[in-house]
């Protein structure tokens, strides 16, 4: 009887970017809220998305636009996005330099992978949203993390060193997680920094809405010595409340654009011709919407600042913009095990280090639920850090 031969399962090798981003990679998924959990952790609003977005989409999908969109995206959204962007620029923005993509995700995506070469330096703020990193890591690029000054904003001297030899600076304004506004003269300091050099800059502004410190916003490309270096992404996401829709856009240097629709098509190919058309609707009719969401978030922000203030060990930030507060605690803990204490009194938070070696100590809390959930939510906040003294 011939001898049993067992034969042993193939080991299967994945690709080394799907290596580098694990062991890079501080992003945690938190959940929604629910029966016994309040969230605050989640950065979506919990308003319905406009009425006129959605009833553009269904006259859309009624009038049979499902089939592909060319792939830089539909001209009409296009065109209106340029028209806008004019506006915000300052100077003549051509549609042939807007790329529509799948949420401001997929934007950042093809921006950082149209950019980044294997080892090249790429600086980001410390805290900051943490897909920039894992991105980078994607491609092969090394991180320089700039930690922040005590005021959460730019740490201008340590940035100028950081910034020698970078390819890419990407940041977000307002900021994900400190909630503060980059002002015209730290936007301006920037450009001087980097004047006379090829770093490019990509400035993710997807709460450009959400500023509530009274002045008007700046946005990188409204400066001449940022403008023609950076790649400007976008998402309606925030704004207009259509996280669940995924698309937003891309705008800068030809070159730069033409690159990001490269990566862009082969990863995700056009974005749904209806749901381009509903965003139209949006750019085109919902000023008001996003006025009135604003207004309700800048209460909400009220607040949870005043719940936040009466709670002992915390130390609150002034949230400039966007729906946080990151707050620091005084609990010789790591966050993460912080968040997972509090879990257990029925209220989800994010951990300050997903942000950042910079955020170790501190809470991320997202105001963009409603009064009620901020209340009770900060009640079980207060609760479980009190149980942790």
């Amino acid at each position: 009887m011939p001898p049993t031969i067992t034969t042993q399962p193939p080991r299967f090798a994945t690709a080394e970017a799907v290596a580098r981003i694990a062991a890079a990679s501080r992003r945690t998924q938190q959940p929604q809220s629910r029966g016994d959990l309040v969230s605050l952790a989640m950065g979506e609003p919990d308003f319905d998305t406009p009425h006129l977005v959605t009833e553009a989409a269904h006259a859309s999908l009624r009038a049979g636009r499902t089939h592909y969109s060319p792939l830089l995206g539909e001209p009409a959204l296009r065109e209106a996005l340029a028209e806008k962007l004019t506006g915000l620029a300052g100077t003549a923005v051509s549609a042939a330099d807007i790329l529509i993509t799948q949420g401001g995700t997929a934007g950042l995506a093809a921006a950082i992978l149209g950019i980044v070469n294997p080892g090249d330096k790429v600086v980001i703020p410390d805290p900051t949203y943490s897909l920039y990193a894992d991105l980078v890591s994607m491609a092969g690029g090394t991180v320089v993390p700039v930690p922040l000054a005590p005021d959460l904003h730019w740490d201008l001297d340590r940035l100028a060193d950081a910034l020698t030899g970078a390819r890419l600076f990407v940041f977000c304004n307002p900021s994900n997680p400190t909630g503060i506004v980059h002002s015209p003269e730290e936007l301006e300091a920037l450009a001087d920094l980097l004047d006379a050099t090829s770093t490019i800059v990509i400035s993710d502004e997807a709460y450009s809405d959400l500023d509530y410190t009274g002045r008007p916003f700046t946005s990188a490309i409204s400066l001449d010595g940022l403008r023609d270096r950076t790649v400007y992404c976008q998402t309606f996401s925030k704004s207009y409340a259509m996280t669940g829709w995924r698309v937003g856009y891309l705008w800068g240097p030809s070159a730069l654009i033409q690159a990001s629709a490269r990566i862009h098509n082969t990863f995700n190919g056009s974005v749904n011709t209806f749901v381009q058309d509903a965003a139209l609707a949006a750019v085109r009719s919902c000023d008001e919407d996003v006025a009135r969401m604003r207004e309700a978030y800048e209460q909400r922000r009220d607040i949870m600042r005043t719940e936040l203030a009466a709670i002992p060990g915390l130390t609150l930030s002034s949230p400039e913009g966007a729906f946080y507060q990151f707050p620091r605690y005084d609990l010789d803990l790591p966050s993460v095990e912080v968040v997972a204490a509090l879990r257990a009194h029925g209220v989800a938070v994010r951990p300050g280090s997903e942000f950042g070696a910079q955020g170790e100590g501190h809470l991320r809390l997202s105001y963009a639920a409603s009064a009620q959930a901020i209340t009770e939510g900060v009640r079980r906040l207060a609760e479980g850090l009190s149980a942790l003294r």
